[in-house]
């Protein structure tokens, strides 16, 4: 490292001072020796150890939790390193000390001027939160700063209408995106778990799709395994007929990573407003809602680890939400109100 240490007396005791060249700052260990002989005898030990001494960025840190999350099979590494091109312009190089809460509130504000929706800046603030307190628990770090996260934003009421849905199936030109659309709210899957899907995990004899792939089960957020209704197992059909690959969702013989464009040209050909893939599995689980389903089956449907999970997103579109706390504040009919002066 080349730094220069030298022994000073300090409060009574011998301390090696030297210069960190990660920070340039001045740092001092003392010997905890009083006399300078002893002192001496210790500097060596010091030097080694302090040589050795590695002070990592943020970005070190981040970059070391995202590859232990890959390592434990976690698909989050991939959201890791999705947001944080958009963290590292603005923490990557600092100290994990050096972070402020100010730090976070200008960054809440930067990407908010950007254009960026609330629910991405919070995420991409609590992966750098959560990055953190990785490394305060495997031993990088002492003390995890303090990430201020803005308030989550409130959840996203949009769903179809069964109107709006019989809109967009047909708005969808091409025969793979009238599948895609019809798969998401069927099995209330999320867009990459049907662009997963091959024919081999779609039973037509139980009429069943299984959504977890086997070989990729530890990549993979909560899927499950769903009936085939009488409207899906009509276009799987049709399609099983003309199928070129062994991915239910194809063009032109190929596999497919995305469908944003061609589903974007349904929701504009539908004149629809607000509408992503996603939109779907919501609206799914809005449905089943008010038709009654018990929770614990929506719960399942969707693949959620916890059907607290499930409540809290969904209960309030039950017809039954709230209605006995309603019902226990009902009085029963009351005097006729006097006629009020004018």
């Amino acid at each position: 490292m080349g730094a220069e240490y030298k022994l000073t007396s300090h409060r009574g005791k011998w301390v090696v001072e030297f210069k960190d060249p990660n920070t340039g700052k001045r740092r001092r260990i003392s010997t905890g020796a009083t006399e300078y002989h002893l002192a001496e005898r210790i500097l060596p030990n010091i030097i080694k150890a302090a040589e050795g001494y590695t002070k990592h960025s943020v970005a070190d840190l981040y970059k070391l939790c995202q590859q232990d999350k890959k390592a434990q099979g976690k698909r989050a590494h991939e959201t890791m390193g999705h947001y944080w091109k958009a963290l590292a312009p603005h923490f990557g190089n600092k100290a994990p000390e050096d972070i402020t809460v100010q730090h976070c509130r200008d960054y809440a504000v930067f990407r908010a001027k950007q254009g960026r929706k609330q629910s991405t800046f919070v995420s991409e603030l609590k992966y750098l939160r959560l990055a953190l307190r990785w490394a305060v628990k495997h031993k990088y770090l002492d003390e995890a700063p303090f990430i201020e996260v803005p308030s989550d934003p409130p959840p996203r009421d949009r769903h179809l209408t069964k109107a709006e849905f019989s809109k967009l199936v047909a708005a969808a030109n091409s025969p793979h995106i009238r599948l895609a659309i019809i798969l998401l709210l069927t099995t209330a899957a999320r867009v990459e778990a049907i662009l997963q899907l091959t024919w081999d995990r779609v039973d037509f004899d139980r009429r069943k799709i299984i959504l977890k792939d086997p070989l990729a089960s530890m990549m993979q957020k909560g899927r499950a395994v769903v009936p085939i209704n009488d409207l899906l197992y009509a276009e799987l059909k049709s399609a099983q007929i003309n199928r070129s690959c062994d991915h239910v969702i194809e063009w032109r013989g190929e596999s497919l990573t995305s469908i944003k464009r061609g589903f974007k040209r349904a929701v504009e050909r539908a004149n629809l407003n607000d509408v992503s893939p996603h939109v779907l599995r919501h609206t799914a689980a809005v449905w089943m809602i008010e038709a009654g389903v018990p929770m614990d089956e929506v719960s399942q449907f969707l693949g959620h680890e916890s059907i607290n999970i499930t409540r809290k997103v969904y209960a309030r579109f039950s017809p039954e939400y709230l209605a006995s706390a309603a019902a226990a504040l009902d009085v029963g009919t009351l005097v006729p109100s006097p006629d009020w002066p004018y």
